[in-house]
């Protein structure tokens, strides 16, 4: 019973977020229900019996109805979320299928940032941010990735509303339709080389004190 009440807490909740996006869902998706039920049973029971066509009909229903239901839920998380920083990088990590998200390798004042992603397609870098701010953030990105890892293939992918971007709800279709080239121990190198050049970037020693700021203090300092 607890795992019950749950679930269907879970279902009111997420419905409750959906209709604030979508103000007619409740008209929707009954119409999407009433309209399989209708297409399907009519000629069942047309060609066959009434009784038949209903224990076909309203399960196609309902199945219709709960697709059409999560649809509208996904788009609804999305725009809660869309302009938010790290928006891009939330998606991904609720994406199903092998996909290692390490948010924000780099930022910017503006809260522009690119994230790297690691699946079979390779080493997706996504951005967020107008296309003229990241534009040099991910060139950056891409040069000290290819430096560890000369031989996989790299991807750039901007996320926003700018034309060439992609924007939020696309960003799933997006990252589908990329070549598969590595396999999964391929993957999981990857991810590991990565990790390990993330612990030597933070274990960099940082030089104490003020930092020079003409050639002169530059050559006491080396005295």
């Amino acid at each position: 019973m607890g795992k019950i009440r749950s679930s269907l807490k879970a279902i009111g909740q997420n419905w409750s977020m959906t209709q604030a996006v979508f103000r007619f869902l409740w008209a929707e998706v009954l119409g999407i229900f009433l309209g399989v039920v209708a297409i399907v049973a009519i000629p069942v029971a047309i060609f066959v019996n009434w009784l038949t066509a209903i224990l076909i009909a309203l399960p196609l229903g309902l199945l219709a109805a709960t697709y059409w239901f999560s649809r509208r839920a996904m788009r609804a998380a999305y725009a809660r979320i869309e302009g938010q920083p790290g928006a891009a990088a939330a998606v991904i990590e609720s994406l199903r299928g092998k996909w290692a998200v390490t948010p924000a390798v780099a930022i910017s004042r503006s809260e522009d940032m690119v994230s790297r992603v690691v699946g079979k397609p390779g080493v997706i870098l996504v951005s967020e941010g107008p296309p003229t701010r990241v534009g040099h953030m991910l060139a950056n990105e891409r040069k000290k990735t290819a430096r560890w890892l000369p031989d996989i293939p790299i991807y750039e992918i901007q996320v926003g509303d700018d034309e060439g971007q992609v924007t939020l709800g696309r960003l799933q279709k997006t990252l589908s339709k990329l070549p598969r080239n590595l396999r999964g121990a391929e993957v999981t190198e990857v991810r590991r080389r990565l990790e390990a050049l993330g612990n030597v970037q933070q274990n960099m020693p940082i030089p104490k004190g003020p930092m020079p700021t003409s050639p002169r203090q530059v050559r006491r300092q080396r005295r």
